[in-house]
């Protein structure tokens, strides 16, 4: 900065008077920060140079930010100095003076105290990790609307910005923070070590907390040790990091929850919530039933007007020069004064003109009756008198509504709203206003968001005509018409319009005359909004019927000058002040410039948000600050209004010297349920609310309860205020629905009878009727307000209000973090219940600790004070919230862009695990109701048949050719070279589309032969042997395979290195390599060259590899003999793969399996020497490497090999090759077409212009070990539809590491059938079929049918006994090829007989099973398969080994995936796996970084509401971070410990508490 070396105190006077107005500047958002700082620059070039060098700490020059929190305007901002004395008066303004504004000293010390006592406990709670890079702080002046408008400071916040004392400021100050810095040193991303707010270095790096190792301990005690050889990734020692928060984190959830969770689960009830039962020590309301509270009767003054047209009739003709308005400009000093004459002739002309000059004589545009939009800023309140006064007299209904300032304004929708129900159609304004709108290029005024069409008129009086001699207006005696329509917003953010009738106009205004006892002549100064509220009633309306002199301050002017309306009285000697507790506040912090104020004229200060919990200490402050200059103590007048029933109540001035009314200490406790209870016991949990007077004359009050039937309260209990009265509202305007529900209400007594016959009107105002506990001397009742409707959340039963929420943040130290006091509070519902949220704006140079300290402390102190908890608490960058016409936030749309992720805070902090209390009870494992105990009949087990499934019969193979042919692959490959030598067996394609290789019976064989005798030769192997094969997808691959089986050496394919990434994918095949024990390796010279580079070397150690042998130039050589297995039941090959688990797990496949599966393949899908079959999957494990391999030279067919590789390059290779070969039968991977429909989709019809045409294929079946995946299937099929693809083609298959095929869509079966399981039933481990689109549905497709020769059954994996065909369990599989077992360097027999040979517990108990390690169910359909039988179909629901075990249910990581990939727009992916009992879900974010805390509450309520599961850790990271293994599975056990171990360089972690 400029001024970095500048003693400001030593500038001169109007120096520092500039550079306060452009703090000012600054902090309302009125100019950039860019500006900002030229501008101060600019102000400070010429003192720089020849001023004393002082060097002062950074902080004390900043001013902007400091200031920017404190909305203090004052013209003589004392700049810093280093003086003490000078330092001492700031910290004094900072913490003291300011501090006076609405903080109610009980609230701060309460908050104090609550603070204190958590701050012994000393709960440390996990800081969010955040990347340094993911929060640029928006702009200040991004949202500040330019000064035009109306307002543009927020009323409510500003109000609302109830600090702490300075005690308290340094209580909270000292270095013991309750959160231990242990915590802080660990709680940022390794790529930064916090987020600052503009990036600055940090001064000095933090220190890395040493890696605990009993944290290690307990990780590793987590980790499953897999069923062999456990691999994963490389080890990194687990930086305790993550660790320690996790473990913070569980800390905090040990303390036990409010109420407790009960203990069982009730395994045969469907209720999914847990109602809390009553407390029965809840406060109940012990009074008796209210009787109706009656107001003074309202007195008949013979002089009062007819109607208020007449009275202004009357004040101009005969008092034509007395004052009407007097305006002030944005200085503060007079602008221009309306003496009664002129108002009354320029109102006649704007009639006049409103009803002759528009439109023709035959067709004028306006009857009577019509209703009118007025568009005036305030700062003009003289043009808004002339039009209101110019409808009135025209009789149209003036609709005073906000000026709006864009296209976009926050609720210009609403407001549309409001101007087509009330069907406006013409808009009244200001040339300049006029000017200001929003245009097009070709200067029309734009059309507003939701706006009806308008047309404008401008009403200067240059554009008025004077009427005619003969023209009179017609001013009736006041009747039951519409006078004129006050916009009102609702708490869903729709904008209504309340009529008000010409007789309750006058009413009102007589009875404002009344009870505020106004006198002809008298001076009023006005400081709020002149178009709605009290700022219509009195300053525009009850003072023209009473001739006062309404000097009107408008908002702009306050902002420049916050003590004009102070001085506007003591000029004007004013008797009557209508203000806000804002502007008593604003007079405060800037009085000490003005000595001489005298307010003793005043005899009644009209405090018009005197309801509002916050006002108590905002008058008191005001009183203690103007007391000496004259202000008397009984003038302060509150007052409760409703735009329904107008002025509710209002504080009568007292007689002088007479004792103030009391306060009311109410109990918080109590008034959460809804009860009047006198606090005595806890002073932290009280609220001091004042009374607003009496009840107004000629109005009849009661108090209902606020839900339900508007049944009458008991005396001590707290209910919404109705009025029945001829001055309030009569309707919303053409809203007859609502209406009937607020203008029409009846009371009913206990019984539910109607308690006569007036209607009331709902005020919308939660109160009750003094005195209570309060010694109140003066007669009648007294009306206390609490509370609005709009304001009040329902938690768990019981009330709370959203101001006594935000009076409690403010009043924990928001002067560091939150900007200018902008906090909302709102509720969102979320699993049956509704959960509290408060969103701040953040003041843009709060670092990141002081914001997270502060969210703690907010939390505990609500905790303690209110007894709720919060679910989230947000804080959005300075100036982001949408804010309403006068610069408040727009609740309800701030609550829309919550849920709807639009929201894109800077930090947040989720409290679900102490809010919600209503989840299910955990459940308890009940007995299966299947055991051995149970008799078996057949097959049914206790009434329940058998959940099995058998294939059809392998048959028996008779030609004694065959079967030699078919014993073993190798035999039946030289048989092929034998009998049909030209047959092409195989088409290599590559991106182009192109034959790259093929190979005939007679080549594969010479070329397996070659490889043989190379093997020999230079192998120095034995027979047994293992050797790895190491090849891109293609032929070479195959050729060395069969040489291989010709050499008698097990073969075993591994997936080459990927070049590009040889970090990751060499250890892997390192690992292979050394847990297979290979004596050789078998590959391509590039590969070769790869295995002995220099970069290879950095990940494995290269020389302790194998004999390598390229295969590229063999020799010309013939083996002297073919090796024949003595049995069949000797090794083939082995098959390696990951698991989703991140187990490497080998099985060991025996001649006799292969060709037995082999055989079932060909029956299944009718293969024969004459089909072709294209085949577009990775060839190195499963069923991709036998339909890749094994199957051609098996049943004769031509397979087309597509590597999935080439598609990166051409997209359309697959699909093109199909249409191109008119193949029938196709398979792939999920890989393969997630990468066509995403891709492809869009191109159909390009495809479709190139001739593709897929009607030629009748199975494309999908190769995977999972759940099938419904949606995509889906989508494939129906994107693909255009080109021709039967929907029917589409299934898929379904294999395990024990039995590589167990399901296989085929040709004969019938087509695979689609179920709806409810998920409830699911985590109990039962199947219950539910209809399509019920709720909690879970759509399953069939894995495809039972592979000829395999047997199913569903058995439980705890007691091995069959089970029911209504329950989910383990899925075990009887087959001929089967596996023989796991390939283990450690020989664990157990596991081989627990996984290959295991039996059942009892039924069956000869027949030897393979364990699948996946959780299915089976259900007999109304379908016929071949043999035409009763089908039964296989369900998979997901691997046993990943289910996630959470509050004694069994959930599936795919189905919580599921539901958070929909949460928000911006989620690619996502992945879930638990830690010590917490659920972590991990989000990609395919958005802009600013979006990614979007994503925290919705992944949180989307896991709750479906699921009903807390989630623990909510990590964001880039897209691509989620570990994909190569059939297109997660790998969620790597990334689990990526996660730990701190390698994910995530955006944002959030400890939700």
């Amino acid at each position: 900065m400029a001024d970095r070396g500048v003693d400001l105190s030593a500038l001169p006077k109007e120096v520092r008077d500039q550079l306060a107005e452009l703090d000012l500047e600054l902090s309302e958002g009125d100019i950039t920060q860019k500006g900002y700082e030229k501008k101060r620059a600019k102000l400070l070039a010429s003192y720089i140079s020849h001023l004393p060098n002082v060097d002062l700490p950074l902080p004390d020059v900043q001013l902007s930010p400091s200031r920017s929190a404190d909305p203090s305007p004052s013209p003589e901002a004392p700049g810093p100095s280093t003086s003490s004395a000078s330092r001492h008066h700031r910290s004094h303004r900072s913490g003291g003076a300011r501090d006076e504004r609405y903080r109610s000293d009980i609230h701060t010390e309460a908050v104090q105290a609550a603070l204190a006592k958590h701050k012994e406990e000393k709960m440390a709670l996990p800081m969010p990790t955040k990347r340094r890079s993911a929060f640029v702080q928006s702009p200040i002046d991004t949202c500040t609307p330019p000064d035009t408008s109306s307002a543009s400071e927020d009323e409510g916040s500003l109000r609302r910005k109830a600090a702490l004392s300075a005690a308290l400021a340094q209580t909270l100050q000292s270095p013991d923070y309750w959160i231990n810095r242990s915590v802080q040193s660990s709680s940022t991303s390794s790529s930064a070590s916090s987020t600052l707010s503009h990036g600055e270095p940090k001064s000095q790096p933090q220190p890395q907390p040493q890696p605990a190792a009993s944290l290690l301990a307990d990780v590793l005690a987590h980790t499953r040790i897999g069923k062999l050889s456990w691999w994963r990734t490389p080890s990194v020692p687990v930086s305790s990091r993550v660790s320690t928060k996790i473990q913070q984190l569980l800390n905090t959830l040990k303390r036990p929850k409010r109420p407790p969770l009960s203990e069982f689960f009730l395994d045969d009830s469907e209720e999914i919530v847990e109602v809390p039962q009553p407390d029965p020590n809840t406060p109940k309301p012990e009074g008796r039933q209210i009787i109706p509270v009656k107001g003074e009767p309202l007195g008949v003054v013979s002089n009062w007007p007819p109607a208020l047209q007449a009275a202004l009739a009357r004040w101009g003709a005969t008092q034509a020069k007395s004052p009407a308005l007097t305006a002030l400009d944005i200085t503060g000093k007079p602008l221009y004064t309306l003496t009664y004459g002129k108002l009354w002739s320029r109102s006649l002309k704007l009639a006049y003109t409103l009803l002759n000059k528009l439109g023709t004589k035959t067709e004028p545009v306006l009857q009577p009756g019509d209703r009118v939009a007025l568009v005036y800023p305030n700062s003009d309140p003289g043009m808004f008198w002339v039009a209101f006064y110019g409808c009135l007299l025209a009789e149209v209904i003036p609709v005073p509504i906000e000026v709006p300032l864009s296209r976009q304004d926050a609720g210009s929708q609403q407001i549309g709203f409001l101007l087509g129900s009330c069907g406006v159609s013409l808009a009244l304004t200001s040339e300049v206003c006029l000017k200001g709108l929003p245009k097009t290029q070709n200067g029309e005024i734009i059309q507003f968001k939701g706006w009806p069409r308008m047309k404008w008129v401008v009403t200067d009086t240059k554009y008025l005509t004077k009427p005619s001699k003969d023209w009179q207006p017609h001013i009736p005696t006041a009747n039951t018409d519409t006078a004129y329509i006050e916009y009102k917003a609702s708490k869903e953010g729709t904008v209504m319009g309340v009529a008000v009738s010409k007789i309750a106009m006058l009413t009102h205004c007589q009875a404002l005359t009344q009870a505020c006892n106004y006198c002809e002549g008298e001076t009023l100064v006005n400081v709020l909004d002149c178009k709605k509220d009290m700022g219509l009633w009195h300053g525009v309306l009850t003072s023209v019927m009473n001739r006062i002199h309404t000097i009107t301050v408008p908002y702009a002017v306050m902002k420049a000058c916050p003590m004009s309306w102070v001085q506007r009285v003591h000029i004007h000697k004013a008797r009557v002040a209508l203000v806000k507790c804002r502007d008593l506040h604003w007079a405060m912090m800037a009085h000490k410039e003005q000595k001489d104020i005298n307010l003793s004229s005043i005899r009644m200060l009209i405090v018009a948000d005197g309801a509002n919990p916050w006002s108590v200490s905002s008058c008191d402050a005001f009183l203690n600050v103007f007391q000496s200059h004259g202000l008397k103590p009984e003038v302060i007048c509150p007052c409760a209004t409703s735009p329904e029933a107008l002025t509710v109540a209002i504080r009568r001035p007292g007689a002088r010297g007479a004792p103030l009314p009391a306060r009311a200490i109410l109990s918080m406790g109590g008034l959460s349920h809804g009860v009047i209870r006198v606090n005595t016991e806890d002073k932290n949990s009280a609220l001091t609310v004042q009374d607003v007077g009496h009840i107004m004359p000629g109005a009849l009050m009661c108090i209902v309860k606020p839900e339900g039937s508007p049944q009458l309260c008991k005396t001590d209990e707290i209910g919404e205020i109705v009025i029945n009265s001829r001055a309030g509202g009569t309707m919303y305007y053409g809203l007859p629905g609502v209406t009937k529900n607020t203008f029409e209400v009846i009371p009913v007594n206990q019984a539910g009878a109607p308690v006569g016959e007036i209607p009331f009107t709902r005020t919308g105002l939660l109160g009750f009727v003094g005195p209570v506990g309060c010694s109140c001397t003066i007669t009648g009742s007294l009306v206390f307000v609490v509370g609005k409707i709009e304001g009040l959340l329902m938690v768990s039963g019981r009330r709370h209000n959203a101001d006594d929420l935000v009076a409690t943040a403010l009043a924990v130290e928001p002067v560091k973090t939150v900007y200018r006091g902008r906090i909302a509070v709102f509720s969102v519902t979320v699993f049956y219940d509704e959960r509290i949220v408060i969103v701040a704006e953040q003041r843009p140079d709060a670092s990141e600790e002081d914001s997270f300290q502060w969210m703690s402390r907010v939390l505990q102190a609500i905790d303690s004070i209110h007894q709720v908890g919060l679910y989230c608490l947000a804080l959005v960058p300075a100036n982001t919230l949408p804010k309403t016409p006068l610069g408040g936030i727009h609740i309800c749309e701030t609550k829309q862009n919550f849920l709807e992720g639009n929201l894109h805070p800077c930090n947040i902090l989720m409290c679900p695990h102490t809010c919600v209390t209503n989840l299910p009870k955990p459940r308890q494992k009940q007995p299966v109701d299947v055991g051995p105990a149970s008799m078996l009949v057949g097959n049914l087990v206790a009434g329940k048949r058998i959940a099995q499934a058998i294939g059809r019969e392998l048959g028996v193979v008779e030609d004694q050719d065959l079967i030699r042919k078919h014993q073993f692959l190798s035999e039946a490959l030289q048989w092929r070279a034998q009998m049909d030598p030209d047959h092409v067996l195989y088409v290599l394609l590559n991106a182009k589309g192109v034959a790259v290789c093929t190979a005939t019976c007679a080549q594969l064989h010479k070329r397996a032969e070659k490889i043989t005798a190379t093997l020999m030769e230079r192998g120095g192997l034995n027979t047994g042997d293992n050797v790895v094969l190491l090849y891109p997808p293609g032929i070479d691959l195959i050729a060395a395979f069969y040489g291989c089986l010709y050499a008698g050496v097990i073969p075993v394919t591994v997936r080459p290195p990927h070049p590009q990434n040889l970090a990751a994918t060499l250890p892997t095949v390192r690992m292979i390599i050394d847990v297979s024990k290979a004596a050789c390796i078998l590959t391509t010279q590039p590969l070769m060259r790869i295995l002995r580079s220099r970069e290879a070397a950095a990940s494995v150690n290269v020389k302790t590899w194998p004999t390598i042998i390229d295969t590229d130039d063999l020799p010309r050589k013939r083996p002297p003999h073919i090796y024949k297995p003595p049995t069949a039941e000797m090794l083939a090959y082995l098959d390696f793969s990951v698991s989703t688990t991140g187990m490497l797990t080998g099985v060991k496949m025996s001649h006799a399996a292969v060709s037995t599966l082999c055989r079932s393949i060909k029956l299944q899908c009718e293969l024969y020497s004459s089909r072709q079959v294209a085949i577009c999957l990775d060839p190195y494990c499963g069923l991709g490497f036998v339909l890749w391999c094994l199957s051609s030279v098996y049943s004769g067919h031509q397979s087309i090999l597509i590597p999935p590789l080439e598609l990166e390059s051409s997209l359309p290779v697959w699909l093109s090759t199909l249409s191109q070969y008119k193949i029938r039968d196709t398979f792939c991977s999920y890989s393969v077409m997630e990468l066509c429909t995403k891709g492809l989709g869009t191109q159909t019809e390009m495809l479709k212009a190139r001739g593709l045409n897929l009607s030629c294929v009748r199975s494309c079946v999908v190769i995977a070990e999972e759940r099938p995946r419904l949606a995509l299937t889906q989508s494939f099929s129906k994107l693909f539809k255009d080109l021709g693809l039967s929907p029917r083609a589409v299934s898929t298959a379904f294999g395990s590491r024990v039995n590589l095929a167990i399901c296989l869509q085929g040709t004969a079966g019938p087509d695979p059938s689609t179920v709806y399981v409810d998920m409830k039933s699911l985590r109990h481990d039962r199947v219950r079929l539910v209809e399509r689109g019920a709720p909690q549905s879970l759509p399953l497709m069939e894995s495809g049918t039972i592979l000829p020769g395999v047997r199913v059954i569903i058995v439980n994996p705890e007691t091995r006994g069959p089970l029911g065909d209504s329950h989910l369990g383990e899925i075990w599989v009887n087959s001929p090829h089967n596996a023989s077992g796991y390939y283990t360097i450690y020989g664990e027999e157990s596991l081989q007989a627990d996984h290959f040979n295991t039996r059942l517990s009892f039924g069956e108990p000869q027949t030897l099973w393979a364990r699948t390690s996946y959780l299915g169910f089976i259900k007999r359909t109304e379908l016929l398969d071949a043999s035409g039988d009763r089908h039964d179909a296989l369900f998979v629901v997901g691997s046993l080994d990943e289910t996630l075990e959470l509050r004694g249910l069994r959930y599936h990581p795919i189905d919580i995936e599921t539901s958070v990939s929909r949460a928000h727009r911006s989620i690619a992916e996502s992945a879930v796996f638990t830690w010590t009992n917490l659920l972590v879900v991990v989000a990609e974010l395919s958005g802009s970084e600013q979006e990614a805390l979007d994503l925290v509450p919705l992944v949180t309520n989307v896991v709750l509401e479906e699921h009903h599961l807390i989630v623990g850790v909510v990590v964001i990271v880039d897209p691509g971070v989620i570990p994909i293994n190569s059939r297109g599975e997660k790998q969620r056990m790597h990334l689990r410990d990526s996660f730990l171990a701190d390698q994910l360089d995530p955006i944002y972690v959030a400890y939700n508490m």
